[in-house]
């Protein structure tokens, strides 16, 4: 596995876009570098983060956010000429969280959007499978919690084992500066301190307690994508994409 600052892509305005590539998989080969980014919101990328993202072959972002923050603000690649864009709001079939919110379990969210997220997942996925030769980014607002279970389903298909998918979720604790911002507007905005923490981790275990749920209610990586919809060959297509 990959040391966390060789994985990071330095940008200004960004603190949590990584590459998916370099992770070994189950039938011996690696994922590719350049082909899969995953990241956190792209708001805060000045024009010449913007252009040297296009300029490294960017074909498709897909943003994971929801319509209430996806109205805040324009987004950057909405409409580029050479970026196509696209918004599949991930988590519309779960209740809203804040960071004011009395306290949850992080991971028993992420098990009920295995759940009930299913056809949005499939989105994502074909979205991935069918872009334009290039790299694909996809994101939300920390690149943490819809992002990275993305990046986990999308791991986990190409054959990468558990331990190093738990890894690359907890790569967002390196993030500090965007840590440190989501956590001042919370505190700002009058959320209970212990609380803000629990939402902003991203501890092992979460993802831990996610890839257990995978197999155990759902069969495992490969029975998932099945039930909500891919195909063989799509599912050949999205290893492909990242690992051939």
């Amino acid at each position: 596995m990959s040391l966390a600052p060789a994985r990071h892509w330095a940008l200004p305005g960004a603190h949590n876009i990584r590459d998916l590539g370099g992770y070994s998989t189950a039938k011996g080969g690696t994922t590719q570098r350049r082909r899969i980014l995953r990241g956190e919101s792209l708001h805060y990328l000045d024009a010449e983060a913007i252009d040297e993202l296009a300029s490294n072959n960017l074909a498709l972002v897909v943003d994971l956010r929801g319509r209430h923050e996806t109205g805040l603000a324009r987004h950057p690649f909405s409409s580029h000429p050479r970026v196509a864009y696209r918004n599949i709001a991930l988590f519309e079939a779960l209740p809203r969280i804040t960071l004011a919110e009395t306290p949850f379990d992080m991971a028993q969210r992420y098990c009920n959007a295995l759940d009930r997220c299913g056809p949005r997942f499939a989105e994502v996925l074909r979205a991935i499978i069918d872009a334009p030769p290039g790299l694909v980014l996809f994101h939300c607002t920390a690149g943490k919690d819809r992002t990275g279970i993305v990046a986990a389903l999308v791991l986990s298909a190409c054959g990468v084992g558990q331990s190093d998918v738990i890894a690359d979720y907890a790569l967002t604790a390196a993030a500090h500066g965007l840590i440190d911002h989501l956590r001042e507007r919370a505190l700002a905005g009058g959320g209970e301190p212990e609380h803000i923490e629990r939402v902003l981790a991203s501890d092992a275990e979460t993802m831990r307690a996610m890839l257990t749920y995978l197999k155990d209610a759902h069969g495992g990586i490969g029975a998932y994508l099945k039930a909500i919809g891919l195909t063989p060959d799509e599912m050949e297509k999205l290893a492909n994409r990242l690992c051939g």
